[in-house]
């Protein structure tokens, strides 16, 4: 085992106090020693080095109702990067713009006419959200398959499609642009603020106007060679597509029981192929059935499989997509400033 070299063991420790100081807001050097196990002159250095590098700041003083000098609070410089997450619907772009802390500094929907010059709509409603702050990242969240290696996506249904909609936008926005399938991205939020929380592996079901599927495994999203993981709506029962089974416009009327029952083939599929431990119902039906709906899938389920599977609704308040694309450009971005 090779001994990390003085530079890697800064580089280790100064981010090592950047995500406390992200987790746990302002805090003392003391604190940082305490939560690091780092010495006195390793946090005073590295202190000294953050500041400096513009990445943390005096963010106020603690210890006024006792005698003695007061400690400084240190704080995370929250405007030194901002980012983008954008969820694409086929009726509407919807843009989330945060600081490098995580706050949300601005949102904007803009419905989408009949047949735009996509690249140039998103980038529009990306720069307008920004309201002149420099971009960092945008990581955009739609419809359709896009591959892991050339980022090219198939056609979704979205007007004005494209599928170098990834490089198109970055031409046009001049940052780094992430295109991801919306699911996936769900998958994200749900995994780190909803009801897969700290779970390794799991799948969400997406049930809204459309069907899919995020697979999350040992902690990781799979997306497959082609980025096809996770496309349950394109199965068929009882020569029917298992989206036109699920997907709202055909359910809105029936009865909970009825759909658990069609929601249940879909599920048993996952379970059988990937047995998951846990299954998150997400999109509108989800969300909505709530509770009794997700006790009414594991009900079914555990007459079908014989591995033991939660089914829990999802939990991620407001557009888990855009939720899911501005976390995962919040961790691009943190990799990138602060290394």
């Amino acid at each position: 085992m090779k001994t990390a070299t003085p530079t890697l063991a800064r580089a280790i420790n100064d981010r090592l106090a950047l995500d406390l100081l992200l987790d746990q807001g302002p805090l003392t050097a003391p604190q940082l020693r305490t939560l690091t196990g780092l010495s006195r002159p390793t946090v005073s250095d590295l202190v000294e080095r953050l500041r400096a590098g513009g990445l943390i700041e005096v963010a106020g003083e603690t210890g006024g109702d006792r005698r003695g000098p007061n400690a400084r609070l240190y704080g995370i410089v929250a405007g030194r990067a901002h980012l983008a997450g954008v969820d694409v619907r086929r009726n509407a772009v919807h843009v989330s713009v945060a600081n490098i802390a995580g706050t949300q500094v601005a949102e904007l929907s803009r419905p989408l006419p009949a047949s735009p010059d996509l690249a140039a709509f998103i980038a529009d409603a990306v720069t307008e959200a920004a309201g002149g702050r420099a971009l960092h990242t945008v990581v955009t969240g739609a419809p359709g398959l896009v591959h892991p290696a050339t980022g090219l996506a198939t056609d979704s249904g979205v007007p004005g499609w494209r599928t170098d909609l990834r490089d198109a936008l970055g031409a046009r926005l001049g940052v780094p642009v992430v295109l991801e399938n919306e699911v996936n991205l769900a998958a994200v939020a749900e995994h780190r603020a909803g009801a897969a929380a700290g779970r390794g592996d799991f799948v969400l079901l997406w049930l809204d106007d459309g069907i899919g599927a995020g697979v999350v495994l040992d902690g990781r999203l799979r997306r497959g060679a082609s980025g096809g993981a996770g496309e349950v709506g394109l199965l068929r029962f009882y020569d029917t597509d298992f989206c036109h089974m699920v997907e709202t416009g055909y359910i809105d009327d029936l009865p909970a029981a009825t759909v658990a029952d069609r929601i249940v083939e879909g599920v048993f599929s996952l379970v059988a192929v990937l047995d998951p431990g846990l299954v998150v119902l997400g999109g509108r039906t989800g969300r909505e059935g709530g509770d009794e709906l997700a006790a009414l899938v594991a009900e079914r389920l555990a007459a079908l499989s014989p591995a033991p599977t939660e089914v829990r609704p999802s939990v991620v308040e407001g557009d888990a997509i855009l939720r899911g694309a501005v976390l995962t450009a919040l961790d691009l971005t943190r990799d990138a400033v602060y290394g």
